[in-house]
């Protein structure tokens, strides 16, 4: 077990097919939207040498720290600042410029959050219920599980962890809590072992992940974030700029994919309407049918690469139908 001064912060997933999409080139301006440690960050910085321009923007302190120390070498070619990629035209302004060519948004949880026992994101060591990717503010996870309600307690499971013993789950933290306030990772997960109808065989994953993973979504309010990050980074993009994003569950694949059809259609009016009245055109090209997952070799080496999906569309500009 990692001690909180050996935890790392993760290995940047499918690195050569995230440069691939996003195309760095000397001179550019790119977003890296949740910098983490700094691991894709310096890759696109490399690519775009020698004057390719980074803005990195994350949540977590210490990994705006971590950043910083990884991306130094690079001097004033790299701006930092601790935020919501949903704020990422704030960063834009703040750094002083007012269009990028490409934006990445790699939406995984760093291993260093797992890993490091105060944050309270794993199931796997005994730590506080915290799960907030800002420590600074926010509802924690143990103020979720000890004060909502049954009924929203399992629409949470249910919508962001596509839980289906949601409401069995729900029940029993609301009885358990009236015994005693839960207050730790290892409390809860024992919790829904308990609760879900076999629950002490093995599986394949345990019992508690998509609880885990629903209240990590509701603290952090990831899926409104998503949702306006992607909105922004879209707006900010110059002409032929690129989005690139890796998501690790469905319910944030299913928000890209959303985002992505709809921004890559263009009149949307019945086929029987002689002139296009919606006047909806397409922003995005897809720069792939579908989406890209790492490789065998990768997995071996990166295990929570498992289940990245990789997607990216470049910034066009079309006239639509019958304009």
């Amino acid at each position: 077990m990692a001690s909180d001064g050996e935890n790392r912060f993760h290995l940047p997933v499918m690195p050569e097919e995230v440069l691939q999409a996003l195309a760095p080139r000397s001179g550019g301006v790119y977003i890296d939207g949740t910098v983490g440690g700094g691991g894709h960050a310096r890759l696109i910085l490399e690519r775009s040498a020698p004057d390719g321009f980074l803005i990195g923007i994350d949540r977590d302190a210490e990994a705006v720290e971590k950043a910083y120390q990884t991306l130094s070498p690079f001097g004033s070619r790299v701006f930092l600042y601790k935020g919501s990629f949903a704020d990422l035209d704030k960063a834009l302004q703040a750094a002083g410029r007012d269009a990028v060519d490409g934006v990445l948004l790699d939406l995984g949880v760093s291993s260093h959050q797992l890993d490091r026992d105060s944050r309270g994101f794993s199931f796997l060591r005994d730590a506080p219920l915290d799960m907030r990717m800002d420590v600074s503010s926010g509802m924690t996870a143990q103020e979720a599980v000890n004060t909502l309600d049954q009924e929203d307690l399992e629409r949470v499971f249910r919508d962001y962890g596509e839980e289906r013993f949601a409401r069995r789950i729900a029940r029993r933290i609301v009885e358990r809590r009236r015994e005693k306030v839960l207050t730790s990772t290892l409390q809860l997960a024992e919790l829904v072992r308990e609760a879900v109808p076999g629950g002490g065989a093995r599986f394949r994953i345990h019992p508690a992940t998509r609880v885990f993973q629903a209240l990590r979504i509701l603290v952090n309010g990831e899926m409104e974030h998503l949702r306006r990050g992607l909105e922004k980074a879209i707006d900010v993009l110059a002409p032929e700029g690129r989005l690139v994003v890796l998501t690790y569950h469905s319910l944030e694949a299913r928000i890209v994919k959303e985002v992505f059809h709809r921004e890559t259609t263009g009149c949307i009016c019945p086929p029987t309407l002689p002139i296009c009245v919606c006047h909806h055109r397409p922003r995005l090209a897809l720069l792939m049918s579908k989406g890209i997952k790492p490789g065998e070799e990768e997995v071996a080496v990166n295990p929570r690469s498992r289940s990245a999906v990789l997607r990216g569309a470049r910034r066009v500009y079309s006239c639509g139908r019958n304009q």
